[in-house]
C-alpha cells in the first residue's frame, strides 16, 4: 500500500470543498493531479471513497470513515511540521487576499521589536483557511468565519467595505458610493475567500449578476476591463492599488469583521502575542 500525504490532502480537500476544481485551487495544483491522487488512494485501499456525478461529489459510507481517519493523520503530520518549523524559528501568518492591509507594516515592526529572534513571515494562500488546515502557517487572518470545529477564531478588528470600479466608469468620479449603486451591475465575487455575497443587498436592489473569480488577480482584471464591479475590504484597497481601478468607500455597507484563526490544540505564546499586536493595530486593547 503506497499511500502518501498528498493523497490524503487531496481526499480531505475534495471532501471539504465538494468539487475537484475547488480542491485543486486550495491545494495549488491541477484538477487532474487531485483526481489522480484520489484515484490512487482508492486503488491502494480497494474501496471507492466518493460517489461522482456531473453535478456533485459525495463521500460513500466507507469514504466518510476514511476521511475522518485521513484528517487525524494529517493533523499528526501537521504537528510534525510545526515542530520542525518551531526549530527553524519562524512564525507564519496566512492570508487569502490582503493580510491586514495598511496595518501590515505596523504589525511587522511591532513584532520585530517584541520578538527580535523569531521572524514573522506572511504567506498568501487561496484556500478558505488561508493555509491553516494543511499546516503551512501558524495562524490565519480571515474575513469569513471558518465554522470548523478544529479551529479557534478571535476577533481582531473591523474594516470598511470599498467598491472597486474601472477608472473609466462614471462612478469612479464620485467621492463615495452606496449599496444602491451596485443595482443592475455585474459584480465580481470570490465565493471561497471573498467577503461579498448576495445577502448584503435587499432583493429589489441586488446586482444584476455575479461573476465568479478565483483570487484577487482575476477580480482586478474583470474590474479594470470594465466587465464588473467589485466590493472588498479596505485592506484590499490598500494592498492592491492597480492602474485602471478606482476604490471608493461604500458608506452604507456593513463592516467586515477580521478574525485570527488558529488550531484549538495550539496554546502558543507567540499566537497570543501576535493576536495582541493585531488588535492594537486595529485600535483595540
Amino acid at each position: 500500500m503506497n499511500l502518501e500525504l498528498r493523497h490524503l490532502r487531496a481526499l480531505v480537500a475534495v471532501a471539504e470543498l465538494q468539487t475537484f476544481t475547488d480542491a485543486a485551487i486550495a491545494l495549488g495544483t491541477s484538477q487532474a493531479s487531485v483526481s489522480r491522487s484520489v484515484a490512487a488512494l482508492e486503488r491502494a485501499l480497494g474501496v471507492r471513497v466518493f460517489q461522482r456525478t456531473t453535478r456533485s461529489v459525495t463521500p460513500t459510507a466507507t469514504g466518510k470513515r476514511i476521511i475522518e481517519h485521513a484528517r487525524r493523520v494529517l493533523d499528526e503530520a501537521r504537528l510534525l511540521e510545526d515542530a520542525a518549523r518551531d526549530a527553524s524559528g519562524e512564525f507564519r501568518v496566512g492570508y487569502a487576499w490582503s493580510a491586514v492591509g495598511s496595518r501590515t507594516l505596523a504589525v511587522q515592526r511591532r513584532w520585530e521589536d517584541a520578538n527580535p529572534v523569531v521572524p514573522l513571515v506572511w504567506v498568501q494562500s487561496g484556500s478558505p483557511a488561508a493555509g491553516l488546515a494543511n499546516g503551512t502557517v501558524d495562524v490565519a487572518v480571515v474575513r469569513k468565519q471558518l465554522n470548523d470545529p478544529r479551529f479557534a477564531e478571535m476577533l481582531i478588528g473591523t474594516e470598511r467595505r470599498y467598491a472597486a470600479v474601472a477608472a473609466t466608469d462614471p462612478l469612479a468620479r464620485r467621492r463615495f458610493l452606496r449599496m444602491a449603486d451596485f443595482a443592475g451591475r455585474a459584480l465580481a465575487v470570490d465565493s471561497r475567500t471573498g467577503t461579498t455575497s448576495v445577502d448584503l443587498w435587499s432583493p429589489e436592489a441586488q446586482p444584476a449578476s455575479f461573476r465568479p473569480v478565483q483570487g484577487v488577480d482575476d477580480w482586478l482584471t474583470l474590474i479594470s476591463t470594465g466587465q464588473a464591479m467589485g466590493m472588498s475590504s479596505e485592506a484590499t484597497a490598500a494592498q492592491y492599488p492597480r492602474p485602471g481601478v478606482a476604490y471608493k468607500v461604500v458608506r452604507d455597507a456593513p463592516p467586515i469583521f477580521v478574525f485570527l484563526a488558529c488550531w484549538k490544540d495550539d496554546p502558543s505564546v507567540l499566537i497570543a502575542d501576535f493576536a495582541r499586536l493585531a488588535r492594537q493595530a486595529y485600535g483595540g486593547g
